[in-house]
């Protein structure tokens, strides 16, 4: 039987430009769903864990396809509840070369944002369970979906789950100093922390020297320092960061830095043209889970996570719709993209 991962959050309807164009110059959009912890589901299920997915939707038919786009892809879904308003949007503006991508949030009362305490029987999700996944958006979003995580993140860790955060900071839903309260309360039941360049110094003010992000210029040797500080002053097993290096909205560089504490891994440097970047943290959370899951040693888990996450930069939509085969060959060195027959 596969291993049982849980992961918890807000599933979105993502309303994208069709191609590259402008929200002003489009007559539709193309849509389709994601949302943080859902991408990271949707990759475990890819991998053939056993996958399921936690968050409440709106009874009408926009819950219903939301929930039915999960179940295409494997991820279990027999523990999401269903009330309140409405499912949240957002809309994405794909950008190109020197014009960023744009991203507009209609999510006010979701669902998810009017969870009540209780609702969830976290100690039945979370039967058999050896992992549990959330992000920092999921408690941005209200202070019930902060006191849900909570909840969750403390039963898990009673269980004796594996508890995983991708700090994801977003500045639209919260303040760094709200984020650092909240965030402060549920780190305590952390074991892995995941997060961008930025993240550990929006949400903790742990900031890495040396470093321009919109230059796309980083320092190894700052990062090392956010990853250790991360683990000592909060008590965790692990952190892990990745490392995008901005060449443009079109090109980037990507690498990924995992401290256990004891050691630093860095995994190679993949020079990626991308077609989808959006989701490209939730691969790498997905990649990074799989791979402690399945028992790999620190370097091999930082370079499976790479790969995956360098794939889905390929790949329209939030979700990374690739296999572990797939990501194996790439991280054996097979990136040469030709046709394969």
């Amino acid at each position: 039987m596969a291993d049982k991962v849980v992961c918890f959050g807000e599933i979105m309807l993502r309303l994208s430009t069709p191609g590259y164009s402008r929200f002003i110059q489009a007559g539709s959009f193309d849509a389709t769903y994601g949302g943080g912890e859902a991408n990271v589901a949707v990759s475990l299920a890819n991998y053939g864990l056993d996958s399921f997915y936690v968050t409440k939707l709106p009874d009408n038919p926009i819950g219903h396809a939301a929930l039915n786009h999960l179940r295409r892809f494997g991820v279990r879904t027999e523990h999401i509840i269903r009330g309140g308003e409405r499912l949240g949007i957002y809309f994405l503006e794909t950008g190109a070369s020197q014009r960023p991508s744009k991203v507009v949030y209609d999510r006010s009362h979701s669902s998810i944002s009017a969870i009540q305490p209780g609702e969830i029987d976290w100690k039945r999700v979370f039967e058999g369970a050896k992992w549990f996944h959330f992000t920092g958006i999921t408690p941005a979003l209200s202070d019930n979906a902060a006191h849900a995580t909570l909840e969750a993140a403390k039963t898990a860790r009673e269980m004796g789950l594996t508890v995983s955060c991708d700090l994801n900071y977003r500045k639209k839903l919260w303040s760094t100093e709200k984020a650092r309260s909240v965030m402060g309360q549920l780190i305590k039941y952390v074991d892995i922390s995941i997060g961008n360049e930025e993240d550990a110094g929006k949400v903790f003010g742990i900031k890495a020297q040396s470093t321009d992000i919109t230059s796309g210029k980083l320092n190894r040797e700052g990062y090392r320092e956010v990853a250790k500080r991360l683990v000592e002053e909060y008590g965790l097993k692990m952190a892990a960061i990745t490392l995008r290096e901005s060449y443009s909205a079109s090109d980037n560089g990507w690498s990924v830095m995992l401290y256990d504490g004891s050691g630093f891994f860095i995994s190679r440097k993949y020079k990626v043209h991308i077609v989808d970047r959006v989701g490209g943290g939730d691969s790498f959370a997905g990649g990074l889970i799989y791979s402690l899951i399945n028992g790999y040693d620190g370097q091999k888990a930082v370079e499976f996570a790479a790969a995956a996450s360098c794939l889905k930069h390929t790949i329209p939509g939030d979700f990374n719709h690739v296999t572990a085969a797939e990501v194996t060959g790439l991280m054996e060195g097979d990136g040469s993209g030709r046709v394969q027959r």
